[in-house]
């Protein structure tokens, strides 16, 4: 399903040229590259194309001295200038990079050593500002203290390895997606046709650069496009989520990124502060189920401030095709209301009254198909999301292409299988669920999303985007459970909250829950990027019926 006036394939001289040498083909630009917002000290950094070469250079020599071609070289810093230049001074020194956090707690601790093993990165990049947070080990590298000649780019083939990116899965071994320098310039190609960043345009946001979608869209994409990243830390926005629409407002012909609770949280937490929003050309809408009502109450709040509906994109993609896949177009969001009923069994049909799905749109310079049993489903029949392209991971480190990768599909193999169920209607992609995730009930098909919402709306006294759905398996066979966190302070009676949540589910959805148990605020276990582990809380609270 390719745009009709795009390319379906990413051209050969941008796959040729990796964004490192991207970067150094204007090493003598005066323009403001990447700009640090640090709301703590009321400040903000901005390094120029030609400072930040030039230190990227340095970086890349003393990496030069202490490790080997073909390392991994772990970067754990804020997010602050250090974590651009560890990056792209890793890859200008011929080494993989693996874009990690400093560990806030002992779970971020344990997820991180297990990283750690598994990508033997026997050297840390941070910066002087979170050093002494890191545990002992050697060799560890302090990119913002370095100085010296520094050393040219180490030319990179467009198949060799540049980072590993690992999932945010909770639960499961590590696994870290290899991405090629290939898949990095074509997944940047991508991006820059399907939301028009060029030159003039300003990546600003707060995703953090250890998570794919963040590394992109602030760290790659400027640096491919000539354009100019504006970046905060994750914290600072979800403190005060005015700072992100500032921040927006201030700049001109923005491109921002978030995942749908972001602007749910823009929204509520409005200040009414007067702000200038029409300079936002695109806002990026993705890395989790995009709501039809999150669309609509954004553009109530901000669309009389000058936000254009149409600057909404409803995207989606994954770690291992290097973030893109899909998105809307210069239309901006629609969607469309399906039979329950049928597309629980697998068939996405129109009716009034049912269930409201947003389009997430068409692939750019990609194939996209919707697979069942290995065969391709015609347009309005549920399936595996598939995508095929060159900005497709290489496997899984030290897995090879096992799994996920290397599916054949009419003939033609090194197909990723994404575990995403969608379907094609009217020519645009909806994501209808995870295979994983699905609740499957008396032959009926249950998205665990979709139970997320209705129990999220059903009382004042439940955090929205803190609930988890998953099934259980009992002598009573098959049911469903939800937990959900409360709002702190709230004084409503658990039996209210919990006969609100039935309701609203058995309503909704037509399924009667097993059990709903409410925990206190910050009571789920959530991903290194914030949202709900649902496997993590299915281990945590799944046992004696929830």
């Amino acid at each position: 399903m390719p745009r009709p006036t795009t390319p379906a394939t990413v051209p050969e001289a941008v796959l040729r040229t990796s964004i490192v040498e991207r970067l150094f083909a204007r090493d003598g630009d005066e323009r403001p590259l990447f700009t640090h917002q640090d709301h703590v000290r009321g400040v903000e950094h901005t390094l120029t194309w030609a400072e930040f070469a030039a230190r990227v250079r340095v970086v890349a020599g003393e990496l030069r001295r202490v490790a080997a071609p073909g390392e991994r070289v772990a970067i754990l810093a804020g997010q602050e200038l250090a974590y651009p230049l560890a990056f792209f001074g890793a890859l200008a020194a011929g080494l993989i990079a693996v874009p990690l956090m400093v560990p806030a707690n002992r779970a971020q601790a344990d997820r991180l050593a297990g990283v750690l093993a598994d990508a033997s990165a026997r050297v840390w990049l941070t910066s002087s500002a979170e050093a002494a947070r890191l545990p002992e080990h050697e060799p560890v590298v302090v990119v913002d203290e370095l100085t010296g000649p520094g050393a040219d780019p180490v030319p990179a083939t467009p198949d060799s390895p540049a980072y590993l990116q690992y999932t945010s899965g909770s639960t499961r071994e590590p696994a870290g997606a290899v991405i090629p320098h290939r898949a990095i310039v074509a997944a940047c190609w991508q991006g820059s046709l399907a939301y028009g960043v060029d030159e003039g345009t300003t990546c600003a946001g707060w995703i953090p650069f250890f998570h794919d979608m963040g590394l992109i869209q602030l760290l790659c994409l400027p640096v491919f496009s000539g354009g100019r990243s504006v970046f905060m830390a994750p914290a600072e926005f979800v403190h005060r989520p005015a700072r992100w629409l500032r921040q927006l407002a201030e700049y001109p012909a923005v491109f921002t990124a978030a995942p749908n609770f972001a602007y749910d949280l823009a929204a509520d937490s409005d200040t009414g502060e007067d702000l200038d929003l029409s300079g936002v050309r695109v806002a990026l809408n993705g890395s989790e189920p995009v709501r039809p009502r999150t669309i609509e109450r954004f553009q109530e709040v901000f669309g009389p401030r000058g936000f254009r509906r149409e600057a909404q994109r409803p995207s989606y993609g994954l770690a291992e095709a290097t973030v893109y896949v899909a998105s809307a177009g210069e239309e901006g969001p629609r969607g469309a209301v399906f039979d329950r009923e049928a597309l629980a069994q697998g068939r996405a049909v129109e009716t009034d009254g049912g269930q409201e799905l947003v389009s997430v749109g068409r692939p750019v310079g990609q194939l996209v198909r919707i697979v069942q049993d290995g065969r391709e489903q015609p347009e309005g029949l549920v399936g595996e999301i598939w995508v095929h392209g060159e900005n497709v991971a290489d496997g899984y480190w030290g897995r090879g292409d096992a799994g996920a990768f290397g599916a054949e599909l009419d003939g033609l193999g090194g197909w990723l299988r994404t575990g995403d169920l969608g379907v094609v209607h009217r020519g645009d992609l909806y994501v209808t669920g995870r295979l994983k995730d699905l609740i499957v009930i008396d032959g009926r098909n249950f998205h665990p999303q979709d139970i997320e919402a209705a129990a999220g709306e059903a009382h004042p006294a439940i955090r929205r985007d803190r609930v988890a759905a998953f099934g259980v398996a009992d002598d009573d066979g098959e049911g469903a459970v939800v937990v959900a966190e409360r709002v702190r302070g709230a004084e409503a009676d658990d039996r209210e909250v919990t006969r609100a949540v039935l309701r609203a589910v058995s309503r909704e959805h037509g399924l009667t829950l097993r059990a709903v148990r409410l925990v206190p605020s910050g009571g789920l276990p959530r991903t290194s990027s914030g949202k709900v582990a649902r496997s993590a809380a299915k281990a945590r609270y799944g046992g004696d019926r929830g």
